[in-house]
């Protein structure tokens, strides 16, 4: 039998930016000298990988504009039909690629591909999100129910409605796992986590876990900025004021902006914003100036605080910065962890219902003003430069294939 590298193959949901670069920022730093790193996604805008030296291997994804509808009208991404397709369509990429280990995000059929197969599945997910995160509650995301209800209705029904919410959007995916012979999931957020392995690209100081299994395991934050060029701010920017880095990625709600644009060309600031892509042309005031994409991470450390959606990407890339965040979060995803930075006093929450001009306006001078939000930024960026993802990474790989490198579990194996 000849030896040959152990085949790693990272498959991506590409739904949000995030999901995809996140997954290639590790891919891109795994050593090929001793593995054979193998990427797969669905379509998403080519600057998610520029620079990474992957090339993709094409794997079907619902349409990204129609889930994030979904998203924002509060239904479930995935009907059985989907599923089915997306489990055998990884089947297919399984048995081409012959993989010896898999790492999805997102990918909720890998849990039930990788096991007809027999392959190890890692799973990459935020700690926020995991049935074992310490949590007092559950945020109420913007779900169309709250404009009609008002936020402090729709709370009070929320935890009674959240079982029955949870078991809804889990119920394609264990109808699949039925027809294919698996158990159920257990619910949402233990569907969320499904694999051999699960890795939080989290520190435990932000994202606290009780009672967590031995094949869990915190990464650290996974750092991602595209390859874009500073952009020059030119001489309408007055140097003694503070900037401000603003981005909506490409999930937050558009809606939001113009309350944004508003507080902030009220305020002695200047402001980057940064599109992802999503739109060319926008009203803004002279003190904001717009790119598609900029160098995400140069900026945060430049600004005094910067705007998100909420999500983990952006945040934790200003965090990392020591800076504070001003989240705007409309899904339950980014609602979670917004709760995690506001818990740590690292920044502001406004619910993306609720982003006036005032309202927004009243924040932005907090997080201008407030030394403890710095120091709370600070604290977390310590937190976040002790845990070095990519030697976290290799180390895993190390204690999952290093021992069989001389001795791959496909070399002669069957398909079936």
């Amino acid at each position: 039998m000849l030896s040959r590298r152990p085949r790693i193959l990272f498959v991506s949901e590409a739904i949000t930016l995030a999901q995809v670069v996140r997954l290639a920022a590790l891919a891109t730093r795994v050593d090929r000298q001793r593995y054979d790193v193998h990427f797969a996604c669905g379509p998403f805008d080519e600057v998610a990988l520029l620079g990474s030296g992957l090339d993709p291997l094409p794997l079907f994804t619902i349409d990204r504009k129609r889930a994030l509808a979904k998203i924002d009208r509060g239904e479930r991404l995935y009907e059985t039909a989907v599923l089915e397709r997306y489990v055998d369509e990884e089947l297919e990429l399984f048995d081409r690629v012959r993989p010896d280990l898999v790492i999805g995000d997102f990918r909720l059929s890998l849990a039930v591909s990788a096991r007809l197969r027999r392959i190890p599945l890692a799973t990459l997910i935020n700690a926020y999100m995991s049935p074992f995160a310490e949590r007092e509650s559950f945020p109420v995301p913007d779900h169309p129910i709250v404009s009609l209800l008002g936020v402090e209705r729709a709370a009070r029904y929320w935890p009674k409605a959240l079982p029955v919410a949870f078991a809804h959007f889990v119920a394609p995916l264990d109808s699949v796992r039925k027809r294919r012979g698996l158990a159920p999931s257990g619910g949402l957020l233990e569907a969320l986590v499904d694999g051999d392995f699960t890795l939080y690209p989290d520190v435990p100081e932000l994202c606290p876990t009780r009672n967590l299994p031995a094949n869990h395991r915190y990464l650290g934050p996974i750092p991602w900025s595209p390859h874009a060029a500073m952009p020059e701010l030119g001489p309408r920017f007055r140097e003694d004021r503070p900037l401000v880095y603003v981005t909506i990625g490409s999930s937050g709600r558009y809606a939001a902006l113009s309350g944004v644009l508003q507080a902030i060309g009220e305020l002695p600031v200047n402001a980057v914003l940064a599109t992802a892509g999503r739109f060319e042309q926008i009203d803004t005031p002279p003190n904001v100036h717009v790119v598609p994409f900029a160098p995400g991470s140069i900026l945060a450390q430049k600004a005094s605080f910067v705007v998100t959606n909420g999500g983990a990407s952006t945040s934790y890339q200003a965090l990392a910065e020591g800076k504070p965040v001003l989240g705007i979060p409309s899904n339950l995803d980014q609602y979670m962890a917004m709760t995690a930075i506001e818990r740590a006093s690292a920044g502001r929450l406004v619910r993306s219902g609720g982003a006036t001009p005032s309202a927004l306006r009243a924040a932005f001078t907090e997080l201008l003003e407030s030394e403890a939000l710095r120091e709370g930024a600070r604290t977390v960026a310590a937190a976040f430069a002790r845990a070095d993802c990519h030697e976290r990474f290799q180390s895993w790989l190390e204690e999952m294939l290093g021992k069989n490198e001389r001795n791959p579990r496909h070399e002669n194996a069957s398909p079936n």
